[in-house]
């Protein structure tokens, strides 16, 4: 599944240009403010915009090459893109929406009541699109581009008008959906902590440049310390639940042999054990001492060990501490960085609370920045 883009173009207040060559699997999020040009990209691979130069190949077929002047029509790159609003055509039921895209399908290969059972549709099959939940929409549509049965699924921005309990419900679904179909995806959002929840991979976008690409975490961390980082500083994760407690409302993660961490209860349903939940803890969240710490009503401490410290701004500091082979990212003052006498190489212990670790499956504890 081989993407090779080079696009370029000037609009009002950014100029475009985008390379990329990588094999596509799963689900590659694509990260950058308003304006970084991500909508743009998705709308160039779909056949949506032709004010762009440069070209874009998928899978060895050239979708665009504006020196050659070749330009396949949206409709001949089979390729489906979902978009913030569902656009539902209202007229229509539920199932006649669906069935006007089967229609579309060049191999109709995909079973449709299959597909109505793994996006949860059957007691929606009869109602209008006004008659849908926000949430419910969205479904649909994302239903309505699967049997389309395109060969990459483009999604920009789908979660956006929903509350975060029906953003959570959506992405559990997207995620199993790309696992039982394997559609490679690509995912636009502003939202750092929603690519997290779904994505293996991330492209960053800043200015109309790609500015890093590679595994999610690796790329957070990356980001993590530039000088003017378009993120909030944390440490980003993947951990095995091994523990519902529900007599202490908490849920454990493995994060060695040896060491558990711990965050509010999540949905034994929705997060089983020994699956593996994605989330992340913010800099300032973690504190550094230097003694390991005794009767504290913290509950996660770690031992570690300084990797870096950099500066952040005039009263800040960076410090990057590798426990249990894991990088872990704590924002501190100044002041105590030269009260504890910081060096790289020191041994210290980081403490957070359980509500620290920010799930987006757990409305209660999340916070995004």
């Amino acid at each position: 599944m081989q993407l090779n883009i080079q696009l370029s173009a000037h609009f009002d207040h950014i100029d475009l240009a985008l390379n990329y060559q990588g094999t596509l699997q799963g689900i590659v999020g694509i990260f950058g403010h308003s304006g970084s040009g991500k909508s743009t990209l998705l709308r160039a691979i779909a056949g949506l915009s032709n004010n762009v130069s440069g070209s874009i190949y998928y899978k060895q077929q050239c979708l665009f090459n504006s020196k050659e002047n070749i330009f396949v029509k949206a409709e001949q790159r089979n390729i489906a893109l979902v978009f913030q609003d569902s656009r539902l055509f209202p007229h229509l039921s539920v199932l006649q929406n669906l069935q006007f895209s089967r229609q579309r399908s060049r191999t109709k290969q995909l079973n449709v009541d299959e597909i109505i059972a793994l996006t949860q549709l059957t007691p929606l099959l009869d109602k209008k699109p006004a008659q849908l939940s926000g949430g419910e929409q969205q479904r649909v549509a994302l239903a309505r581009a699967i049997l389309a049965e395109p060969q990459l699924l483009l999604l920009d921005e789908p979660l956006s008008a929903l509350d975060q309990q029906n953003k959570v419900a959506l992405l559990l679904l997207l995620t199993k959906v790309q696992k039982y179909l394997k559609i490679p995806m690509l995912y636009v959002s502003h939202s750092l902590a929603e690519l997290q929840q779904v994505a293996d991979n991330l492209l960053v976008l800043a200015q109309g440049k790609i500015i890093d690409h590679g595994n999610i975490h690796h790329v957070i961390h990356r980001l993590n310390q530039q000088q003017h980082s378009p993120i909030h500083q944390q440490t980003s994760l993947s951990l095995v639940i091994s523990k519902h407690d529900k007599d202490h409302g908490l849920t454990a993660l493995t994060l060695s042999e040896k060491h558990t961490l711990y965050l509010p209860l999540l949905s034994a349903e929705n997060y089983p054990v020994g699956s593996t939940l994605r989330c992340f803890i913010f800099a300032d969240d973690i504190s550094i001492t230097i003694e390991a710490p005794h009767q504290s009503s913290i509950v996660n401490h770690l031992s570690g060990r300084v990797s870096a410290i950099q500066p952040l701004n005039q009263h800040s500091m960076l410090v990057t501490i590798v426990c249990n082979e894991q990088e872990f990212f704590s924002q501190i003052s100044v002041w105590s960085y030269k009260k504890l006498n910081l060096a790289e190489k020191k041994q210290v212990f980081i403490q957070f609370k359980a509500s620290a670790i920010r799930a987006f499956a757990n409305p209660n504890n999340f916070i995004e920045e």
